[in-house]
């Protein structure tokens, strides 16, 4: 029947070893859902070389791709949101204790936070792409090192950024926060010192899973952190008493306790039994290679979450800067709460993608590119309406502010938009890492954010009645403009050229682990 339908497909199914009932939900117009989970990368693959593809075969094609796609997002969602829910709880709060202690701990979780968070982050999508690639390629025994590889180096990482975060008082009012808000900001960044390392040491450990599909445990850990985390605050602010300090250092020990709970599932788990063998020597070798990658992962992502930041940094400087301070972090947590959805969906992109390019499937990686781009689109969507029908009440949840609330209510439009940008650019980034491209959206970046977008919203806030506003409107069209670069860049990619360099990506790596236990061999 299947030889009937496409001889050629038929035989170069079974060239390469594939049953015909990975090909009937495709071929014989049957009930394809109950045959979806059935399919193979390998039988997409070899199907989607065959052009061209007749339209009803499409849904099914979708529909296949979009069950593995949520199979990964899902989950990695919830793990986004509620990690970043862990500052967000903590920043309600200390929103309650009083407008000038939100005011600190809102500029020193930007500045100061973000700043060290955007260079773990950034640091451990390189864990994401190579341990991505070498699932997908089945070189289970090297993910294992990779993740060790990269823990050093963010720890080492973490010692610098120590000495951010105990002069932050100092740097917040040399960039030119009053003196009042400088001082309570540096009360919380101490407070956030250990929350480093604890970063140092999650951010790699989650993309280790990750890359594996494990999502679903990272989920459930996630989500009894938080219950924990929010119960602790409590305690802490409310009936202990202990103010802005204690509510830091809560959020500090709800970092570790996640740290904890993921490394032992690594260590203990089935599930990591090949990619974990335990710790190794060779973690510290082929350092220089990846550190280039980590170098060019944690520029481009800090790029892109700094030109965020900036915006808030940049309106404690306009007049009455309390409450353009507060009616903008409103705004940006609600902007992250959507950025850690998109996140979710980026994190799932970059595994399909990686694991895809490093199995030889460049077909079907391209195809997940499409599918989860159309799927994070019509979310973004939804939401955007979200935040324009709720706009008044947006702000409630952190202040009583009269004025705060209208503040924020006005920037509510200009929220939806970015909202919906959302929908686009943090995933054409998770393509990015998933390719290893790295270092060129680095550059995208910077052209777009802080040669074009920065500038403009400066101008526009300071030199207009804009305020605010002006400066908001300047991100929005430095990201429209990244946003174009990168669904250029993608619509104009090669996809068998991204396969020969995920192979040699896994070469070279492998060849300096080699080099490097000749070496060591050698010695004795």
């Amino acid at each position: 029947m299947v030889a009937l339908l496409d001889p050629s497909l038929n035989c170069c199914g079974l060239t390469m070893g594939l049953t015909t009932a990975e090909y009937q939900p495709l071929l014989l117009g049957l009930d394809s859902h109950a045959r979806i989970p059935d399919l193979s990368s390998v039988a997409v693959e070899e199907f989607l070389q065959h052009r061209p593809v007749a339209l009803r075969w499409w849904p099914r094609l979708v529909a296949w791709e979009s069950r593995l796609l949520w199979l990964l997002s899902g989950a990695s969602i919830v793990v986004s949101i509620f990690n970043y829910m862990l500052s967000f709880v903590t920043l309600m709060f200390t929103g309650h204790l009083g407008a000038l202690e939100l005011a600190g701990a809102s500029i020193a979780s930007v500045g100061i936070q973000g700043l060290a968070y955007g260079i773990m982050l950034g640091m451990a999508s390189a864990v994401q792409t190579v341990c991505g690639q070498a699932y997908g390629a089945k070189q289970y025994s090297s993910m294992g090192i990779i993740c060790q590889r990269a823990i050093v180096l963010h720890l080492g990482a973490a010692v610098l950024l120590t000495f951010l975060y105990w002069y932050s008082g100092d740097i917040l009012q040399a960039i030119g926060q009053t003196e009042s808000i400088a001082q309570q900001g540096q009360v919380f960044a101490r407070g956030l010192i250990p929350q480093i390392y604890a970063f140092a040491i999650s951010c790699p450990m989650q993309r280790f899973l990750q890359a594996q599909n494990i999502v679903n445990p990272l989920a459930f850990m996630s989500v009894g952190v938080l219950l924990v985390h929010t119960l602790l605050t409590w305690v802490v602010v409310y009936v202990l008493d202990y103010g802005l300090l204690g509510a830091a250092l809560t959020l500090s020990l709800s970092w570790w306790f996640l740290v904890i709970v993921n490394g032992l599932y690594i260590v203990l788990s089935p599930s990591c039994k090949e990619t974990w063998t335990g710790l190794s020597s060779r973690a510290f070798s082929g350092i220089w290679p990846y550190f280039k990658l980590t170098v060019a992962s944690a520029v481009m992502l800090c790029l892109e979450i700094w030109y965020n930041q900036g915006l808030v940094l940049i309106s404690g400087l306009l007049s009455n800067p309390t409450i353009a301070l507060d009616s903008i972090s409103i705004c940006m947590n609600y902007l992250n709460w959507d950025m850690q959805f998109m996140l979710g969906l980026s994190a799932a992109a970059s595994v399909r993608v990686s694991n895809e390019l490093g199995a030889g499937h460049p077909r079907v990686a391209k195809f997940s590119v499409f599918v989860v781009n159309g799927t994070s689109i019509l979310i973004s969507i939804v939401f955007s309406a979200i935040v324009l029908i709720f706009r008044v009440g947006l702000s409630k949840a952190f202040t009583s502010d009269s004025e705060v609330i209208e503040a924020v209510s006005d920037l509510t439009p200009l929220l939806a938009i970015s909202v919906f940008l959302n929908g686009i650019q943090p995933i054409l980034s998770g393509v990015a890492i998933g390719s290893g491209w790295q270092a060129i959206v680095a550059y995208v970046n910077l052209a777009t954010y802080y040669i074009i977008g920065l500038p403009i919203g400066c101008v526009l806030g300071f030199k207009t009645s804009l305020g605010v506003a002006g400066i908001w409107w300047g991100m929005i069209i430095g990201v429209l403009l990244q946003t174009a670069t990168l669904i250029i860049l993608t619509a104009r990619t090669n996809w068998n050229k991204e396969v020969e360099k995920a192979v040699d990506r896994l070469k070279n790596s492998a060849n300096e682990e080699t080099d490097s236990e000749t070496g060591t061999s050698g010695t004795h």
